[in-house]
């Protein structure tokens, strides 16, 4: 019997406008020393291929975890000062905001790397029998160069372009983008990475470690875990082909 059934065609490949370049790279987690060679890179195929309009997507965890959260944010605001970079926040960026204004929540942040953030501000690790959250967190404030505070408080939870939709976690399936929740663009995980919905744009994404870059047809996640891997991804994306390194 002959299937009168069409098979559905693919789905069109997202598209950036003419002429723009992007590079994203996400979960930095204060390896400062695998970040600039990356930078590096950006430069070199820039002042090699010329796109008109180059765009840099940090996309969150810029902190925690990794040796040098104090040199990672020095040298993302100078890059900051160019003009055409957008960062974006994670979801321990936003959560060591929240232990500045609720000290309780201190153990918590420290079991998530937040020992390596206070010793690359020249703090003692934290001795959580004796020492008073509040004291270590007042001196951590102090420590931090007020550009790196001011650089926490204005990340961005979202950037678009073209057919593509940068988000440090994810999205939820069916919500609409716009109305996406803080929440869920940088916590979600399970529910976002099951989901087949194409959900409106194509999603570039980190939070949740892969090997390697991970393309699916709905979405990409460039996490591969650079404070435990030593890996470090850079995409880039001009028209619609996107190209992991």
């Amino acid at each position: 019997m002959i299937s009168l059934v069409r098979p559905r065609p693919p789905a069109p490949k997202p598209q950036l406008p003419d002429g723009v370049r992007i590079y994203a790279i996400s979960d930095i987690h204060g390896c400062a020393h695998l970040l600039q060679p990356m930078l590096r890179v950006i430069d070199a195929d820039v002042a090699r291929s010329r796109p008109r309009y180059a765009v840099e997507v940090f996309m969150g965890d810029y902190i925690d975890r990794g040796p040098d959260t104090r040199s990672t944010l020095d040298i993302l605001i100078e890059r900051s000062r160019r003009g055409n970079a957008v960062f974006l926040k994670g979801n321990h960026e936003a959560f060591l905001v929240r232990v500045f204004e609720d000290p309780s929540l201190f153990e918590d942040w420290i079991a998530v790397g937040g020992t390596q953030t206070l010793m690359s501000y020249g703090l003692a690790p934290p001795d959580l029998k004796r020492d008073e959250p509040a004291s270590i967190l007042r001196d951590l404030i102090r420590a931090m160069p007020t550009e790196h505070l001011e650089f926490l408080d204005n990340l961005r939870l979202s950037f678009s372009c073209g057919d593509f939709f940068f988000v440090h976690a994810g999205v939820r399936p069916g919500v609409p983008l716009a109305e996406q929740t803080e929440r869920d663009l940088l916590w979600i995980r399970e529910e976002f990475l099951r989901s087949e919905e194409q959900f409106g744009k194509y999603i570039v994404h980190g939070h949740t470690p892969v090997r390697s870059a991970e393309f699916l047809t709905n979405r990409v996640n460039i996490d591969t875990g650079a404070y435990a891997t030593g890996n470090l991804t850079l995409m880039s994306i001009q028209g619609s082909r996107m190209l992991a390194v």
